[in-house]
C-alpha cells in the first residue's frame, strides 16, 4: 500500500494558501442612541414622531367634532322653523284669523277749565270726557276676551281725562259697545303745556285728541284657550270742541282712526 500524506493544520511561518489582510473598520457616523435608548441630552426639546401624530390626530378630531355640531345644530333648526311654518300655515287656513277693530263713536267734552292762581302763578286743568267706542270681532271662529281696560284721553302728548273700562268677551262676529265717562280734577300743568293747549283751543276745526287703551286680551278658539298678551289700542284723528256755557258740541270723529298693537313685555322693558 502507498501512505498518504496530510499536511499539517498547524500555522507556520510560510502559509501555503496566503489570504488578503483585513480591511480596517469603517468609522460610524456618532449615534443619537445609546442601546436603542433615546439620549435626551441631545435634542431635549426635539418631540419624537410619535408625539406629532398624535397630536395632529387629536386637532383633526376635535374640528370633526365642531363642524358636526354646527351641521346639526342648522340642520335641526331648519327642522323646527320648517315644522313652525307648516303648523301657521294649518292654523291660518283653518281659522282665518283677523285682528279686533276699533272705531270711535262718539266723544263729548262736558267740562274744560283751565284756572291759574295767581299767588304761584300754577294752572290746574279740570275735565269731564264722555267716550263711547266700538269693538268689532271679524273672526268666524275666534272670540277675544278683554281684561279691565284702561282709557286716557290725550292731546299733544298731554293728558286730559283718564277711565277705566270692565273685563268683557268678544264673541265671534259680535260688536261691543265701550261706554265709559272720564275726569280729571285740578291736574297742574307745566307752563309748555299750558301754552300749547291756549294754542290748540283757538283752532277752528278743535282741539286735537288721542284715545289711548291698554289691556290683555286672550283667544278661544272653540274649547281652547290662549296665553293672554298685552295689547295698545290708539284712535286719532278726533277734534273735539270745548263746551260754551251749558252747551255741549260732540267732537268731530269722521276722521278717526284706531291701530291695534300687540305689547310685548321682556323682564321690566314694553315694546
Amino acid at each position: 500500500m502507498t501512505d498518504r500524506v496530510y499536511p499539517s493544520t498547524k500555522p507556520n511561518g510560510t502559509a501555503t494558501h496566503p489570504t488578503a489582510a483585513a480591511a480596517p473598520p469603517i468609522a460610524q457616523p456618532p449615534s443619537n442612541k445609546t442601546n436603542g435608548l433615546y439620549n435626551p441630552t441631545r435634542h431635549p426639546y426635539r418631540p419624537t414622531p410619535t408625539t406629532r401624530h398624535r397630536q395632529k390626530h387629536r386637532h383633526f378630531s376635535c374640528r370633526r367634532c365642531f363642524c358636526l355640531a354646527c351641521f346639526w345644530s342648522i340642520l335641526i333648526l331648519i327642522g323646527i322653523l320648517l315644522l313652525a311654518s307648516i303648523a301657521a300655515a294649518f292654523f291660518y287656513v283653518l281659522y282665518h284669523p283677523h285682528r279686533p277693530v276699533f272705531s270711535v263713536t262718539s266723544l263729548k267734552i262736558s267740562t274744560f277749565n283751565l284756572t291759574t292762581t295767581p299767588v304761584d302763578d300754577s294752572t290746574h286743568l279740570t275735565t269731564r270726557i264722555n267716550i263711547t267706542l266700538s269693538a268689532k270681532n271679524p273672526n268666524k271662529k275666534i272670540a277675544f276676551l278683554y281684561d279691565p281696560m284702561s282709557i286716557t284721553v290725550q292731546s299733544n302728548s298731554i293728558n286730559l281725562a283718564n277711565g277705566s273700562f270692565v273685563n268683557f268677551i268678544s264673541s265671534p262676529e259680535n260688536i261691543s259697545i265701550i261706554h265709559t265717562a272720564m275726569a280729571m280734577n285740578s291736574q297742574l300743568l307745566d307752563a309748555d303745556s299750558v301754552n300749547q293747549l291756549k294754542s290748540d283751543l283757538k283752532r277752528k276745526r278743535g282741539l286735537p285728541m288721542e284715545i289711548v287703551m291698554d289691556t290683555m286680551v286672550g283667544v278661544k278658539m272653540e274649547k281652547k284657550k290662549m296665553k293672554k298678551i298685552g295689547i295698545r289700542i290708539k284712535c286719532g284723528g278726533i277734534h273735539g270742541m270745548v263746551p260754551k256755557g251749558k252747551n255741549v258740541t260732540p267732537a268731530n270723529t269722521s276722521n278717526a282712526k284706531c291701530k291695534v298693537d300687540l305689547r310685548i313685555k321682556i323682564l321690566k322693558w314694553t315694546f
